[in-house]
């Protein structure tokens, strides 16, 4: 009976291979994925379509991302500043004469009367006609739409990571006091249950929703609004580097399966984290179909209101930030570690947004693993790496001001360099693509390196030194 299902379920597939069906649209999605490659950049419409594909059922996903380059892939959860470069190339007319269709036989080739298995009674993925219109309309008009010239939109995608940069670092400290010893005493430096616990599992939460499901509709809507959103405030609400600093914690003290725990239980919570946040996302989107074609930022007026409004939060943030670390950090009152960690939050946001230029570009002249988000991995963990050490310095000296000023840097400056919400979205990714191995290699390779780095950064020392 299964494999009588499976051949019907097979057979319905191939009656499909005609033009407009899923596999065109593979066709059409590694021919856009080998030109993003040859140009070094991965195209905004190409990855919306991806992570459209991601949201159909596994056995849809599979034969549309089969063959898509997995250099397109690394780039789904960031591609850091090549995206400044991604605009110019469709100012530059690179991909506007073939978007309209392309994107239409993604959208087309998943008919209302198409049988994906003998178990589908309802339409996975359809398209009216009302919105085909306003796909053509949006698509034929995108060379129209004002651009920032390139400086001012480089600045203006720093302005907005700075921002939510800022409100990231504030949700993860008020996560830290709720949810620590001082409240509800549900985390704790003691127990595989990090500090940072929570703010990973929201962030995993809502990357599910903006970074995967709702993503398109953001960049609909403002390509910097969605990268301020994902790698700004995501990437700044979750921390590997804060993480990956509890588990050597507990292994310095000699707690050897907390430390596994906390780094197996961490995992497999963030990972269940983006399946249910993407799931919800879904559910939210078919039952109200919302739609944000009015609040476009594609005209001089607009970008100038939102960059000036962003521009004036950033300024009055950072200087209030700069007064009140100077008078905490001298008085060592309550909230130095806070305003000091603001401070030093925008270049750990910079940081990282840079090093995602390299995700999908590969290793070496000829481009090996180009599958593998090498800039996610070298922020993750430089990120711990530096914490590891920045520890082993405030045990050292042991003062309270340097352990402060210390904290405040690894709260701000690192927690914002390093980040979950990406590292598990390209988990995810890799895993619905039908690369489980690959995303089990990145997964381990990212959590044991930083491990057993920091282990000779900071436990050699303290074993050694006595610092405890």
């Amino acid at each position: 009976m299964q494999g009588s299902s499976n051949n019907s379920r097979n057979s319905n597939l191939t009656d499909q291979a005609e033009p407009g069906s899923i596999f065109n649209q593979s066709d059409s999605l590694r021919r856009r994925s080998s030109s993003s490659r040859r140009s070094g950049s991965l195209s905004r419409v190409a990855s919306d379509l991806v992570l459209g594909s991601i949201r159909l059922s596994h056995e849809l996903a599979d034969h549309i991302l089969a063959d898509v380059d997995s250099s397109a892939l690394a780039q789904i959860g960031d591609s850091g500043d090549r995206v400044v470069e991604e605009e110019e190339e469709i100012d530059s007319n690179v991909m506007i004469s073939t978007v309209t269709d392309e994107a239409f036989v993604m959208l087309e080739g998943l008919r209302p009367t198409d049988a994906v298995s003998p178990l589908a009674e309802e339409p996975i993925f359809s398209t009216s006609k009302e919105d085909h219109a306003q796909l053509v309309k949006t698509a034929s008009t995108k060379d129209k739409q004002y651009k920032l010239p390139h400086t001012l939109d480089y600045c203006a995608y720093l302005i907005h990571l700075s921002v939510f940069g800022f409100l990231g670092v504030f949700t993860r400290y008020l996560l830290q006091k709720l949810f620590g010893p001082g409240h509800l005493a549900l985390t704790s430096d003691q127990t595989p249950l990090y500090l940072d616990l929570p703010s990973n599992i929201l962030g995993s939460f809502l990357m599910g929703w903006f970074g995967i499901v709702f993503k398109p509709d953001l960049r609909h809507v403002s390509e910097h609004l969605a990268v301020g959103i994902t790698t700004g405030y995501m990437g700044s609400l979750t921390t590997f580097s804060g993480w990956n600093q509890k588990m050597l914690l507990l292994s310095s003290k000699g707690h050897w399966m907390f430390a596994v725990a906390g780094m197996l239980l961490g995992m497999l919570i963030v990972n269940e984290s983006i399946t249910i946040g993407v799931e919800s996302a879904e559910g939210l989107r078919k039952r109200f179909n919302c739609k944000l074609i009015n609040w476009k930022v594609d005209t001089k007026g607009c970008h100038v209101a939102v960059t000036a409004t962003m521009l004036f939060s950033m300024v009055t943030i950072w200087v209030v930030s700069c007064v009140l670390a100077v008078v905490k950090v001298h008085h060592l009152t309550n909230g130095a570690v806070l305003w000091l960690g603001c401070v030093v939050a925008p270049p750990g946001v910079w940081t990282r947004w840079y090093l995602a230029r390299l995700n999908g570009v590969g290793i070496g002249k000829k481009s090996h693993l180009t599958w593998f988000p090498i800039g996610t991995f070298l922020a993750n963990v430089i990120a711990a790496c530096i914490m590891a050490a920045l520890s082993v310095i405030s045990k050292a000296v042991n003062t309270e001001r340097s352990g402060v000023i210390l904290s405040g840097i690894q709260l701000g400056f690192l927690g914002c360099m390093s980040t979950v919400s990406t590292f598990v979205a390209e988990v995810y990714t890799m895993r619905q693509s039908g690369h489980s191995g690959r995303a089990f290699i990145y997964a381990a390779s990212t959590v044991m390196g930083s491990f057993l780095l920091g282990t000779c950064i900071y436990s050699v020392p303290v074993w050694t030194k006595n610092y405890y």
